[in-house]
C-alpha cells in the first residue's frame, strides 16, 4: 500500500509541479505526518524531492527528474507505450489517460508505428463491450452468465467463473470454470451470443498442471493441398507442419481437435485438397459437399 502511495505522490508532483503536505494528505486520505514520512522515504530511496517553507512553498521534485529514467530504459519505455497503445483497441482496456500519464512520466512520445484491431467486421462495438465485461469479471472475480453456441451448433446457457482472456490463432477465447460441468473450459468469444455480469463471485478450484489448456479430443490429420491455395495453408498451419512437394503442392500433418472448424475449412478449399488421414473424414466431406450441391443446383 505504501509503495502505491509513494508512486502517487511522485506522479502528482511530476504532473502539478509542487504540492503542500495538507493537499497530499487530503488527496491520499492519510495524515500530514504520514505524508512527511513518505517524503522522507522517497528521499532515502534517491528520489530528488525537497520541501520549501513560506509563501509559495511546498513539496517539489528537482526539475530535471523523470521517473522513467529511474525505472526503465528508453527501449523499455517505448515498448511499454506501444503495447498499451495497441491494446486500447479492445475497448477501454487501458484508458487514453493512462497513455498520457505514462508519456508524461517517461518524457517520450507514444509513437504509433503499428495498429491492431481484434474486433470483427461490423461487430466492433459488440466485441469490445463483451471484452470489457469479461475483463471486469476476471479482475473482480465475478461470475458471468453466457448464452453460447458450441462448435456442434448446440445452444446453451452457462454460468462460469472467468480466469483469463487469451488470444490464440486469430481468435479471442475465455478460459473459465464452468459451474454446470464443474471443470475448466474454453469459450470462443465470437460464439458468445450474450453475456451478463453477475454480482456474486467465487474462487475456482486450483488449476492442475495439465489443466492450463482445457483438454479436447485431438486427432491426426494429413492433407495434401494444391499449390494454388498455398496462402490458405500458411494462414492456418504452423510452417513446421508443412512439407513442400517437388511440384509445389503442400503436405500437411497436424494434430488438431476434430470439430466443425476442420470440416468447414476443407469445404472452403474445395477440390484443391486431398484428405489422406483420417479416412472417415473423406466420407464426411463428400456427404457435406453432396448436400451443398443438392441445395444449390439450378
Amino acid at each position: 500500500m505504501q509503495e502505491s502511495r509513494l508512486f502517487k505522490i511522485v506522479y502528482h508532483l511530476l504532473s502539478k509541479g509542487h504540492a503542500t503536505a495538507p493537499e497530499l494528505a487530503k488527496k491520499l486520505e492519510v495524515s500530514v505526518r504520514t505524508i512527511y514520512r513518505d517524503i522522507e522515504a522517497l528521499s532515502e530511496a534517491g528520489i530528488p524531492v525537497y520541501a520549501e517553507t513560506g509563501r509559495g512553498g511546498g513539496i517539489h521534485l528537482m526539475p530535471e527528474f523523470v521517473l522513467g529514467k529511474v525505472m526503465l530504459s528508453e527501449r523499455e519505455k517505448k515498448e511499454l507505450l506501444a503495447a498499451l497503445q495497441s491494446l486500447t483497441v479492445t475497448g477501454n482496456t487501458y484508458p487514453d489517460s493512462l497513455l498520457e500519464k505514462l508519456t508524461a512520466l517517461f518524457s517520450a512520445p507514444s509513437e504509433s508505428w503499428f495498429e491492431v484491431d481484434f474486433s470483427r467486421w461490423g461487430n466492433e462495438t459488440r466485441d469490445k463491450h463483451y471484452f470489457e465485461l469479461l475483463k471486469t469479471a476476471v479482475l473482480k472475480k465475478r461470475l458471468v452468465k453466457l448464452h453460447y453456441v458450441s462448435t456442434y451448433a448446440a445452444f446453451s446457457e452457462r454460468i462460469v467463473q472467468p480466469v483469463k482472456l487469451l488470444y490464440k490463432s486469430r481468435a479471442w477465447y475465455l478460459h473459465a470454470f464452468c459451474m454446470e460441468r464443474q471443470a475448466y473450459r474454453l469459450f470462443r468469444l465470437s460464439r458468445i451470443l450474450d453475456c451478463e455480469l453477475l454480482d456474486e463471485g467465487l474462487e475456482p478450484p486450483p488449476l492442475l498442471e495439465h489443466q492450463d489448456t482445457p483438454t479436447q479430443e485431438y486427432c491426426k490429420f494429413v492433407f495434401l493441398f494444391s499449390k494454388e491455395v498455398t496462402y490458405r495453408v500458411y494462414d492456418e498451419f504452423n510452417p513446421d507442419f508443412v512439407q513442400r512437394q517437388e511440384n509445389g503442392d503442400l503436405l500437411v500433418t497436424a494434430w488438431m481437435p476434430y470439430d466443425e472448424w476442420v470440416i468447414g475449412f476443407l469445404l472452403s478449399v474445395g477440390h484443391l485438397v486431398e484428405i489422406i488421414e483420417p479416412p472417415a473424414l473423406k466420407e464426411v466431406i463428400a456427404e457435406r459437399a453432396k448436400k451443398i450441391y443438392e441445395k444449390n443446383k439450378s
